[in-house]
């Protein structure tokens, strides 16, 4: 394994984030922190608890994943779609390096900046409202499962991207209303029957109901299907990813 290669990618994509602080670190964290001042501490304390829990500690986790999914995604396409753009991608194909390294830097970096993004907005959430951690070592488990997951999805949805705009395309229009359908902002229990049968079809309920049962000991869904739902979807990412580099799909051709 050629560890110099992975740490240059690495490296060079993490320079970046830092060199546009404010867009890559600084926004997300304060968009996240609106949502806390609006539904955790002004709608929060006119809202009944949830499961045993205070409305604004319950939308916590949901807050939380829905920023580890917007900036993995964003963070990983872009990281890969803009050697595409400029053409210094052949460089990098023509490189002794090989396909998982390449995937290892682009994506080690995403994810790494996904969670932490994802500490600070935990962190500033404890400035709004009052809870406690019950599972730290699973909620670490699922910080870093999902950060990996979508920043692999973010890595196909760059290489799959010819234009800026389809770079968004994804995420705006599929992921976001997905999470907020996941059960963010509510627990899917208070659906009737047949709309909860349907959420159950959403894999972000999965990730969202994982996560929180991390925060609280309680979810709509069981930990263990969260966390084997979650695995399914990164075997998923890396079947794409892997073809992408064994057939070329837009890199090579």
């Amino acid at each position: 394994m050629n560890i110099y290669a992975i740490r240059a990618i690495y490296k060079f994509e993490m320079a970046r984030a830092f060199r546009t602080l404010w867009q890559s670190i600084v926004s997300p964290v304060i968009s996240t922190s609106l949502y806390f001042v609006v539904f955790g501490a002004a709608i929060g304390a006119h809202m009944a608890e949830m499961g045993g829990v205070a409305y604004g500690a319950f939308i916590v986790p949901g807050l939380i994943m829905l920023t580890l999914l917007t900036t993995s995604i964003s963070n990983a396409s872009f990281g890969i779609y803009f050697p595409k753009f400029t053409g210094t991608i052949y460089e990098i194909l023509s490189a002794p390096v090989s396909a998982f390294e390449i995937v290892a830097g682009y994506v080690g970096a995403a994810a790494t900046k996904s969670i932490i993004i994802g500490l600070i907005t935990l962190a500033t959430a404890w400035a709004f409202v009052d809870f406690s951690i019950e599972h730290p070592l699973v909620m670490i488990l699922f910080l870093v499962l999902t950060s990996i997951t979508f920043a692999l999805f973010g890595f196909v949805i760059g290489v799959w991207a010819d234009g800026f705009e389809k770079l968004q395309f994804i995420p705006l229009l599929v992921v976001t209303p997905l999470t907020f359908l996941g059960g963010s902002f509510y627990s899917i229990d208070m659906l009737p029957p047949f709309w909860r049968a349907v959420s159950l079809f959403n894999p972000v309920v999965y990730l969202i109901n994982g996560f929180r049962w991390s925060f609280f000991g309680t979810s709509d869904v069981h930990v263990g299907i969260s966390l084997a739902m979650t695995g399914v979807f990164l075997a998923i990412c890396i079947g794409f990813v892997t073809w992408i580099f064994r057939t070329g799909y837009r890199l090579k051709n």
